[in-house]
């Protein structure tokens, strides 16, 4: 009897303490990355861009620009609703010309109302695409933002028999005089979200072209200044929450990744001041956010620190993390059936790549 009673207890004790985790509430905020995939305006500029123009190759009218941004608000508008009905909090974006295609972009119908503010730099990409972040005012209001250039350089190729190219939109751009490689600047974003200091890297590393073997060396200085910026975060306040995210052109076991950022796909793995990776585990079950020869890899990575990986859920933490691939984004007939639907002379799809997001978490006292 005196057995009884005590698992009755127990049972009891359990159950209250089951209630009182139940009751407890959470705050849910979505961080977001997309390639936009040659999001370029009707207007010829400074850049190289006449690919995109009514009378360029692409035949690129206003009215299939029209369609490209309904089509990208689209999907910004969804990402990460199944959990959170409020659209992504903060927005990192790659392949877009110029400031003006954001603005163009925030204005759609459905994003208007949520009314998105800009941070944006002109790179010296010579094909004229950057990186940007958008984010909603009433969450997120910067404190300090800067765009930090890469400086790379091409060696001579002296060797006859070169190694196969990729296919990429992403062409490696040199000067004859000294050869380096104009590509994106990095974006660093420091702000309050509700009220609470995040900083953000968005990254859009250097390409594959050329071969992944050959330009990988150029990836790898990116991930090293990638890691720079974290580190400098890091070191005027060890306990800096530090979101990086962007299209990589490399996937989680790549040495631009395990490396020079030194990412852990473990939470369990990162030191104090590390960074966790929650895409690796993604990759090793074969998801993926861009397909090339039947074969898929991660490129769009968000990764982040190790204070937002602690338990403690009265500030904001990592919670889970996702790949954006609802079927109206996937090419349905063809050559690239399966594969992201993106713009060709017959249709304006949406981009080569599925966007990727991360759920931020905070307990409501």
């Amino acid at each position: 009897m005196k057995i009884r009673n005590f698992f009755t207890i127990l049972f009891l004790l359990s159950l209250t303490v089951s209630v009182k985790a139940q009751s407890k509430k959470f705050v849910v905020q979505t961080v977001a990355f997309y390639n936009l995939e040659n999001l370029f305006d009707t207007i010829n500029g400074p850049n190289n861009d006449e690919e995109w123009l009514p009378n360029g190759l692409q035949r690129w009218t206003g009215e299939k620009y029209k369609k490209k941004l309904a089509n990208l608000s689209r999907v910004l508008a969804e990402i990460g609703t199944g959990e959170n009905p409020n659209p992504p909090v903060l927005i990192g974006a790659s392949e877009i010309e110029n400031r003006a295609v954001l603005e163009d972009l925030v204005k759609e119908p459905k994003l208007i109302d949520k009314d998105y503010g800009i941070i944006h730099f002109d790179s010296p990409d010579k094909r004229g695409i950057d990186v940007g972040l958008l984010y909603q005012k009433k969450h997120f209001q910067p404190t300090s933002y800067i765009n930090v250039p890469l400086y790379i350089y091409k060696e001579e190729d002296k060797s006859s028999k070169k190694e196969a190219e990729e296919k990429t939109d992403d062409i490696a751009v040199t000067t004859t005089n000294d050869r380096r490689i104009y590509t994106r600047d990095q974006l660093l974003v420091t702000g309050k979200l509700d009220g609470e200091e995040i900083n953000v890297i968005v990254c859009h590393w250097p390409s594959r072209s050329g071969g992944e073997k050959k330009s990988a060396p150029f990836r790898e200085a990116a991930a090293a200044l990638t890691r720079k910026i974290t580190d400098s975060l890091q070191k005027i306040k060890p306990d800096a929450k530090v979101i990086i995210l962007g299209d990589l052109n490399d996937g989680s076991f790549n040495k631009s990744v395990k490396v020079e950022i030194g990412a852990k796909g473990k939470k369990t793995e990162v030191e104090p001041q590390g960074v966790y990776n929650p895409f690796e585990s993604m990759a090793n079950k074969g998801m993926g956010t861009i397909g090339y020869r039947d074969a898929w890899d991660i490129f769009d990575i968000i990764m982040v620190t190790e204070p937002l990986i602690k338990e403690d859920y009265s500030s904001w933490r990592y919670w889970k993390a996702g790949i954006y691939n609802k079927p109206f984004l996937i090419t349905t007939t063809g050559q690239y059936k399966g594969y992201p639907l993106r713009h060709s002379m017959t249709e304006v799809g949406f981009s080569d790549h599925f966007p990727t997001y991360i759920y931020l978490i905070k307990e409501v006292k």
